[in-house]
């Protein structure tokens, strides 16, 4: 007997170079909507277009602590390593920190 089943769903994905799969596999546990609303409620979302919008920082503290040997440089390579041919800010590892530092623990709370 020859049976087949199709399983079709809609998903929501941000778009541009931040992509769900352009910064990791994170973005597809943690859905972007998730990573909005807790930025909105907590005043921590960007007045101001950055290399660094709040949630790739988000993502990016995520991803942190499951690389807690690696620094805030080697994370941001572990996220936007599929990025291959795409305009992408290479910060500092003081970049990285300042950016850390804006977002604060209240979103990830």
């Amino acid at each position: 007997m020859d049976t087949q089943s199709v399983i079709t769903r809609t998903v929501r994905v941000a778009g541009g170079r931040f992509a769900p799969g352009h910064i990791g596999e994170l973005t597809q546990l943690i859905p972007f909507e998730m990573v909005d609303a807790a930025l909105k409620a907590t005043g921590r979302v960007q007045s101001r277009l950055r290399d660094l919008p709040s949630r790739v920082v988000v993502y990016l503290l995520l991803a942190a602590c499951l690389f807690p040997e690696t620094g805030y440089p080697g994370v941001w390579r572990k996220l936007t390593g599929a990025l291959a041919g795409l305009p992408v800010a290479a910060p500092s590892a003081s970049a990285l920190a300042q950016a850390r530092r804006r977002i604060g623990a209240a979103p990830l709370k």
